[in-house]
C-alpha cells in the first residue's frame, strides 16, 4: 500500500451530516490529523429518506439525487482540504462507499444500492477516488456491511485480549476483535 495522506467520506443513515477525515496511513499506523462535519441540505436529506423509505421515483430523480450528493461530497472534501491548506496533489487518494439508500444482502441476488457520484467527487477535487465497496463485498460473499472490522482489528485488536467494539450510529454495528484472522462484523436495526 502506499503510504501517504487518504480522506474519508462518510455519510451514515442517520443522515446528521457527511463526515471528511485526513489520515495519514502507512503500513504501521494510521493517524487522524483533521476532520469535518459538512451539512446535508433539506432537499436532499429528504430526497435521501424518501428512497430508503421505499417511495416511488423516477431514474431521473434518483440520478439527479445521485449527482447532487456526489456534488456535495466534494464540497465537503475540499472544505477539509481548504481548511488545512492542502491541494489535491498532497492526497494519495479519498475513500467513499457513497450513501445506501438500499440494502438487500441476502436471497437469490443479493444487492446493495450506493448514491453520490464518485465521478464528481474526481471532477470536482482532483484527486483519485476508491469507492464502491459495498457492492464488491457482496460479489465476494460477504453482507456489504458494515465493513470496518478488518480496520478495527489492524487499529484495536490485542495478542491476548478479547475485544468488541460498537458503532452505535443510524444503525449499531459491532466488530468482534479475537486473535487471528478479523472476524466478519454484523449490523443491527432498521
Amino acid at each position: 500500500m502506499k503510504s501517504g495522506r487518504f480522506i474519508g467520506v462518510m455519510s451514515g443513515t442517520s443522515l446528521d451530516g457527511v463526515d471528511v477525515v485526513l489520515a495519514a496511513i502507512d503500513e504501521t499506523m494510521v493517524a487522524q490529523q483533521a476532520s469535518l462535519t459538512w451539512p446535508i441540505p433539506v432537499h436532499l436529506k429528504k430526497g435521501i429518506l424518501n428512497i430508503c423509505q421505499g417511495q416511488p421515483l423516477t431514474l431521473s430523480q434518483l440520478g439527479q439525487l445521485d449527482t447532487q450528493l456526489g456534488r456535495l461530497f466534494a464540497q465537503a472534501v475540499n472544505a477539509l482540504l481548504a481548511q488545512q491548506r492542502l491541494q489535491p496533489r498532497d492526497i494519495v487518494a479519498i475513500g467513499c462507499h457513497g450513501q445506501t439508500v438500499w440494502h438487500e444482502p441476502t436471497g437469490e441476488a443479493p444487492h446493495t444500492l450506493q448514491i453520490g457520484d464518485n465521478n464528481h467527487i474526481v471532477a470536482h477535487t482532483g484527486i483519485t477516488v476508491v469507492g464502491d465497496f459495498r457492492r464488491r463485498d457482496i460479489a465476494l460473499g460477504g453482507q456489504g456491511a458494515p465493513l470496518v472490522p478488518a480496520f478495527h482489528h489492524a487499529l484495536l485488536g490485542h495478542p491476548t485480549e478479547k475485544r468488541m467494539v460498537l458503532i452505535n450510529g443510524g444503525l449499531a454495528n459491532i466488530s468482534l476483535l479475537f486473535r487471528g484472522p478479523a472476524e466478519p462484523g454484523y449490523g443491527a436495526g432498521a
